[in-house]
């Protein structure tokens, strides 16, 4: 089961919108990213079969994060990654907009707001990832 309490932190966070984002936000995000992919059915298959590191790096805050996928765990942290399969740049803002819904990351790449280094269908996979995730997300909201 999801923490109640993640729920209601990311709510308030959405409330106030991605403009207003801190890098713990983020981390919020990935935390209910991890537990929702131990329950929702569509997040466990689509991570079953993958294997792809992502290091992500706040350009106007000088964090840096990373995301693996190995055998249908994820896991997240802060700071460096070895031998990522992508890694993305972009303003705090626009990459907590990617992961609250607010921000399409094909848009904001075409629009040059997030660059992408490495294997694009990996960057594609993970973009399905955060997808499931917010529509999980948006079940367990309507409780709130």
């Amino acid at each position: 089961m999801v923490d109640e309490s993640l729920l209601k932190s990311i709510k308030a966070a959405q409330d106030a919108g991605a403009a207003s984002a801190s890098p713990e936000d983020m981390m919020r995000m990935y935390e209910f990213v991890k537990q929702i992919s131990k329950e929702n059915e569509d997040l466990k298959e689509e991570l079953e079969d993958m294997d792809i590191a992502i290091s992500m790096i706040i350009t106007d805050n000088n964090k840096k994060y990373w995301l693996t996928v190995k055998e249908g765990d994820l896991d997240y942290g802060e700071g460096n990654v070895d031998n990522p399969s992508f890694t993305m740049s972009s303003t705090l803002e626009v990459g907590a907009g990617i992961l609250m819904g607010e921000v399409d990351a094909t848009s904001a790449y075409m629009a040059g707001d997030i660059t992408v280094e490495g294997n694009l269908q990996d960057a594609m996979a993970f973009q399905e990832i955060i997808e499931l995730a917010l529509e999980a997300y948006e079940d367990l909201a309507e409780d709130l």
